[in-house]
């Protein structure tokens, strides 16, 4: 996937638009621009510029001709038709467009732009590239289930291999935010609940977006959001307030924006939310004196679609005008969907509300970053009909969608071995998610095809089934008139009953929020007659969020999370139901015991009357109807071996300035292959700051035939041990602390514990 692979260059540009850029002021750019610097041509181009043009390089808007599904993603709006918004782009009042129809679409403007605007500055072509651009990946918190960041790096490379071949410049992805409330439907883009995760998901997706180089045709350059703290957000409600410490916002939220932009993301995009009664696209501490001053980020911010537009809502700004100066000051270089910089910034800067030389270094930015892309060089670099249909769902991506998918399935239960599945015993496959070319590749698609997924029938018979029978039961929110009994019948007719229930795509994802997290009541309905048949029961969850699981789902013999698996759902989900993969993923969010307890995550803060392990007592931390902990708690996930833990290995004491080894020996007793995932937890039992009852702090997996036992070891040092202290500095201090080598953020492993010496 580098450009010697598809070199050709796009054969339908016109020879007029080549020559009108080649002797373009821009185009002199090519020769002086190092880098991220900003060389003097680019102050000759902007001492060209009127005031409007300066704007409009930081406006932008979706695309009149869109693509795919992406109408129905976001708010409608009274735009330009086609040719009315290529004649602002050739008037200078549109920076790029995002989410647009392909190639052609791309050409058509970028020529017209490229022939006939004043400056010839070439325009950015933005996405949403959230888990796949043709070829569809599981949704992202499902990939984190694999615990295999280098996984992401390579399905982000895909994407960003088939969307760039496609004259996309730009994706918004990845999304970093860390989902604490189940109840967000927004969880489904991220990487989970845990810091240290979503820390490596964002390194490693930007990483595989951006290549080695921002300027190759198979490159797109990353845009980590939502800066800052959308995951946070009061009750699981979309777009709702945030309220949390500063404390909690660097130690918890932060770091994994912070990782995105280290490795070399070059674009973010402001949050919806507000933080503490300002909204994040109004709140210059978070972009500047955060991102620009602590993190010295280069690069562009984004406002989300209509964000600056929504603080006048939310009463904090009082009109259009408002709204924009208080973005464009806060930091806030571009402007999406709203038109308020286009509308207002020449007159800001006019009257002195906005300094010329803040306008400039956002423009110099966007210039910056476009140059970075090769737009400057070759303004049709992604722009080519005939790569766009030969990197469009290759065999390599199909296969890769295919792995990515067998490792983001987790089985969380597995009484008596029902799994693997025999392929001679008789299937009764029940449910609203057994077969159809429906709800496969999850929400957040606008290019991709549920059509040219696989479903679950067509997967299971593929993988070699003898006796598949089919029956619906219910739909995913409402009965279907005798569907129940159909389910039954095709239930007592069987072997073995595989059900397949859960949310669908519009359940999940943005502005999806949920006030119960539960399988929604026809198809509990439906599993409980099912269960009453007394056959043995396979659930296959389709979920894009942490669920409380209830009644015969929760009882069932073999629970498996499929997600929202992508292009290849049936036949990922036959390969582990039949054994032919075993199941190798891990839950990177919780699953409560019940939906009232979200916000619930693993490590969380003892207090001062924990609850006992053994038997319930008063006046202690937890609710009347279920424990202070999950049903299936983060990092849980099972094999089909049999694995245990032993011979923990813990010296007493790291010195200051030391490391110290721990291990411990991970054995398969089963007759099965397995790959185990070891995880290491820490807990400071006494600080200035109180410190949660566990904190994942390193992993790895393990490949274990049967009968083999392998000693895995982990390095920690005092930098691994730090917080931040009561004068929010990293800090950490002498003292005990416990370690667990284990396969969850529940299980006990082997314990331990070491003290930290000064």
């Amino acid at each position: 996937m580098t450009d010697s692979m598809i070199s050709r260059r796009a054969a339908l540009l016109g020879a007029g638009a080549i020559v009108a850029w080649s002797a373009s002021p821009a185009r002199a750019l090519l020769a002086q621009v190092d880098g991220a610097a900003l060389p003097a041509p680019i102050e000759a181009i902007l001492a060209r510029m009127t005031l409007e043009e300066k704007a409009g390089q930081l406006q932008l808007n979706a695309a009149a001709w869109s693509g795919g599904t992406a109408t129905g993603l976001n708010p409608p709006s009274s735009g330009p038709s086609f040719d009315g918004q290529v004649a602002d782009a050739v008037a200078g009042k549109l920076t790029g467009v995002f989410n647009g129809n392909g190639v052609e679409m791309a050409r058509r403007m970028q020529d017209a732009v490229m022939r006939g605007s004043r400056l010839k500055i070439p325009l950015i072509f933005a996405a949403d590239v959230i888990h796949g651009h043709r070829t569809i990946f599981p949704v992202p918190v499902a990939e984190a289930a694999s615990f295999d960041p280098d996984l992401a790096m390579r399905t982000a490379r895909m994407a960003a291999y088939e969307a760039a071949a496609a004259g996309i410049d730009w994706t918004f992805f990845p999304m970093v935010d860390i989902a604490r409330d189940q109840r967000w439907g927004r969880t489904m883009e991220g990487a989970g609940e845990d810091p240290l995760l979503g820390q490596m998901f964002a390194a490693a997706r930007v990483r595989g977006f951006q290549g080695r180089s921002l300027a190759a045709d198979d490159a797109v350059m990353a845009c980590i959001k939502h800066f800052a703290a959308y995951g946070a957000t009061e009750s699981g409600l979309d777009y709702n307030a945030v309220d949390l410490s500063e404390r909690t916002l660097r130690e918890i939220y932060l770091p994994p924006y912070k990782a995105g932009f280290d490795a070399g993301a070059m674009s973010g995009m402001a949050s919806f939310n507000e933080i503490n009664g300002v909204p994040a696209t109004g709140n210059p501490w978070l972009m500047q004196q955060v991102l620009r001053d602590e993190w010295k980020f280069p690069g562009i911010i984004v406002s989300d679609y209509t964000g600056d537009e929504e603080m006048i809502a939310a009463g904090f700004a009082k009109d259009g005008k408002d709204a924009a100066r208080l973005a464009f000051l806060a930091g806030v270089d571009m402007s999406m969907q709203s038109n308020l910089y286009a509308l207002h910034l020449a007159d800001l800067v006019r009257e002195g509300a906005v300094p010329q030389a803040t306008l400039d270094r956002s423009v110099r930015r966007v210039l910056a970053v476009k140059h970075r892309l090769g737009l400057f060089d070759d303004p049709f670099r992604r722009i080519d009909k005939t790569r766009e249909t030969a990197r469009s769902r290759t065999r390599a991506a199909i296969a890769l969608s295919r792995e990515a998918a067998q490792k983001a399935i987790v089985l969380l239960r597995n009484e008596g071995d029902l799994l693997p599945l025999d392929l001679n015993r008789r299937i009764a496959l029940i449910g609203p998610f057994a077969s159809g070319q429906h709800d496969l590749n999850g929400p957040w698609v606008v290019y991709g095809d549920n059509n040219q997924a696989v479903d679950l029938v067509t997967g299971i018979k593929a993988a070699g089934a003898r006796a598949v029978s089919v029956t619906a039961g219910s739909g995913v929110e409402e009965a279907l008139p005798g569907g129940i009994a159909a389910a039954v019948a095709a239930a007592q007719a069987a072997d073995v009953v595989v059900l397949a229930i859960g949310e669908s795509e519009g359940m999940s994802g943005e502005a999806q929020s949920r006030t119960s997290i539960t399988i929604p009541a026809p198809q509990m309905a439906l599993a409980e007659a099912v269960a009453g048949t007394g056959k043995p029961v396979v659930v296959l969850l389709k979920n894009g969020r942490g669920l409380a699981l209830e009644g015969a789902v929760r009882d069932a013999a073999a629970i498996m999370v499929t997600w929202f698996l992508g292009s290849e759902t049936g036949h990922a989900i036959a390969d582990v139901l039949f054994g032919k993969v075993g199941p190798s993923g891990r839950l990177p969010l919780s699953f409560p015991y019940e939906s009232g307890q979200e916000p619930y995550y693993y490590a969380h803060k003892a207090t001062g009357r924990p609850a006992p392990a053994g038997p319930r007592e008063p006046y202690k931390t937890q609710w009347r109807t279920a424990p202070n902990a999950a049903l299936y708690p983060f990092g849980h996930g099972l094999t089909y071996g049999k694995v245990t833990y032993a011979a923990p290995d813990v010296p007493p004491t790291l010195a200051w300035d030391g490391r110290i080894r721990l291990a411990a020996t991970i054995s398969n007793t089963g007759t099965r292959a397995c790959e185990e995932l070891v995880q290491l937890y820490i807990r400071d039992r006494v600080a200035s700051i109180t410190r949660p009852v566990r904190e994942l702090k390193a992993f790895r997996k393990v490949a274990l035939a049967p009968g083999a036992r392998e000693t895995v070891t982990f390095t920690l040092t005092r930098a691994q041990l730090e917080f931040l202290g009561q004068d929010l500095r990293p800090t950490v201090e002498p003292g005990t602390f416990d370690v667990w080598i284990a396969p969850s953020a529940q299980a006990e492993g082997v314990h331990g514990t070491f003290e930290l010496l000064r």
